[in-house]
C-alpha cells in the first residue's frame, strides 16, 4: 500500500500565477506559507515558516485566479512531486511542489475582512460561486514537460 498525500493550511504568498497549457487547459503556481510555533529550552515561544510551492490545473486553477489574493487563507490538498532539469548554466535543478487536488478558501487577506467559504472538493463533490461549475479534475493526465514554468 502506497499514499503520497499532503494536508496544509496556510495563506497565499503572491497572487496566483495562471497560464494556459498548449491542450488550453489553465494552471496555477502560488505559494503557501505554513507556520510551526513552539518553545525553546529556554521556553521562548519561537515562530518559524515554512513556504510550500503548489500547482493547480483545470478547474481550481481557474477558482484560484478568480477567487484567491495574496494573503488569503487557504487549505491545499494534494500529492508531493519531485522534480529535476539540468540548467542551462550547467548542473541540476530541483524543485519539491503540492501538485492540488482540492482546496477550500478560508479568511480573506486582512485588508478586506471578509470571510471567503467557497470550496472545491474534486469531481462530484465541488461547491463554488456558482452551483452549475464542473470539476475538470481527473479527466486528463498532464505532462509534467507541458507546464509553461
Amino acid at each position: 500500500m502506497n499514499l503520497n498525500k499532503a494536508h496544509l493550511i496556510g495563506r497565499i504568498t503572491r497572487d496566483p500565477e495562471i497560464k494556459a497549457l498548449p491542450s488550453g487547459k489553465q494552471v496555477a503556481k502560488f505559494g503557501l506559507a505554513t507556520n510551526h510555533i513552539y518553545k525553546n529550552k529556554a521556553g521562548e515561544k519561537v515562530e518559524t515558516a515554512q513556504f510550500h510551492n503548489c500547482v493547480a490545473f483545470g478547474r481550481i486553477a481557474e477558482i484560484l485566479e478568480q477567487y484567491v489574493k495574496k494573503g488569503q487563507e487557504i487549505y491545499v490538498e494534494g500529492r508531493i512531486e519531485y522534480r529535476s532539469w539540468d540548467k542551462k548554466e550547467g548542473g541540476k535543478g530541483y524543485a519539491t511542489e503540492i501538485m492540488v487536488e482540492n482546496i477550500q478558501m478560508g479568511a480573506r487577506a486582512k485588508d478586506t475582512g471578509k470571510v471567503e467559504s467557497e470550496r472545491s472538493e474534486g469531481p462530484g463533490e465541488e461547491t463554488s460561486p456558482t452551483d452549475a461549475k464542473k470539476s475538470l479534475i481527473g479527466e486528463d493526465e498532464i505532462d509534467i514537460e507541458d507546464i509553461p514554468f
